[in-house]
């Protein structure tokens, strides 16, 4: 009789916790399925719908929130916005740590080391399509191998001298269209290709070092050559003048003997009225009618 009683008793405050936890169950999984049939895609992201009959959905959430399907439909995120992947010799310059530039083959041979940056976005319109043909691994999938291979292409096509100097603009319009290609056909936009760096091999660059010394002999041993060739044509120009001169100076001795007194006397000092020599001035030997004849003259 007891043992009926206490039952009695406390059988009102069991069934009520009972009820309770029905309906905190109940509104649990109200709340649970309310939050569940709502998508919220933040700014500069898409969003794809998975769904768990018929797969893939073939369209791309934007920014906002979005009523959808409760534990049938999945939303997967991804960034639309612009990314730069850069591979680069620097440590802790690139997505992966150490030395990380592309190593190239040149037309003629050479090594050498390339260090560059994509700059890519995914196409928001499209993005369920490159989730269905790539996946969210679209950076160690197609990003990055991708641009080695281009890289190591378009450099095959070039001799070395032509990668570091003269054809490095044409080399990196190339990249970026080839690039361009090859990221539209998995849905990725790219937005540019930036060459950061290009290095050579310790052997390269000690010969490229000692062809420059060599260049700038060259230079030098030019420029004395026109110095000398210079030199020369001087020497032949005063050499010419000098010629010229001694054939008048002896056409007009030929002509008038006398001219040397002349030229003689003129040099010496002007109070000396006559010049002996053997006996005989020289006003006596004519130079009195040379004088005239210059006076004349």
């Amino acid at each position: 009789m007891y043992s009926t009683a206490q039952e009695q008793k406390y059988r009102p405050s069991h069934v009520l916790s009972v009820k309770a936890m029905v309906y905190g169950l109940a509104c649990t999984v109200c709340l649970v399925s309310a939050l569940s049939a709502l998508a919220i895609v933040p700014a500069g992201s898409r969003a794809v719908l998975f769904n768990n009959f018929h797969g893939i959905e073939p369209l791309s959430l934007t920014e906002g929130m979005h009523v959808i399907i409760p534990f049938v439909e999945h939303p997967v995120l991804y960034d639309v916005r612009t990314q730069t992947y850069t591979m680069s010799a620097t440590v802790d310059e690139g997505e992966k740590k150490g030395d990380d530039s592309v190593y190239a083959l040149t037309s003629d041979g050479q090594t050498v080391k390339i260090d560059i940056s994509v700059r890519f976005h995914l196409i928001g319109d499209e993005i369920w399509k490159m989730h269905r043909a790539v996946g969210p691994s679209y950076v160690d999938k197609v990003i990055r191998p991708e641009s080695r291979t281009v890289v190591r292409n378009v450099v095959s096509s070039y001799a070395v001298t032509e990668v570091y100097s003269t054809k490095r603009l044409q080399i990196q319009a190339q990249l970026e269209d080839e690039m361009s290609k090859t990221l539209r056909r998995n849905f990725i936009a790219l937005d540019g290709l930036l060459i950061r760096n290009i290095s050579f091999t310790d052997a390269f660059a000690q010969a490229v070092e000692k062809k420059q010394v060599a260049m700038q002999e060259a230079e030098r041993m030019k420029y004395v050559l026109q110095k000398q060739e210079s030199e020369k044509q001087r020497a032949i120009i005063e050499a010419t003048g000098e010629a010229e001169a001694i054939r008048r100076r002896g056409q007009a001795l030929h002509e008038n003997p006398l001219l040397i007194q002349y030229e003689y006397v003129q040099k010496i000092s002007p109070n000396i009225k006559a010049i002996v020599a053997d006996q005989k001035t020289i006003m006596g030997m004519g130079f009195g009618r040379l004088m005239e004849e210059g006076d004349k003259k």
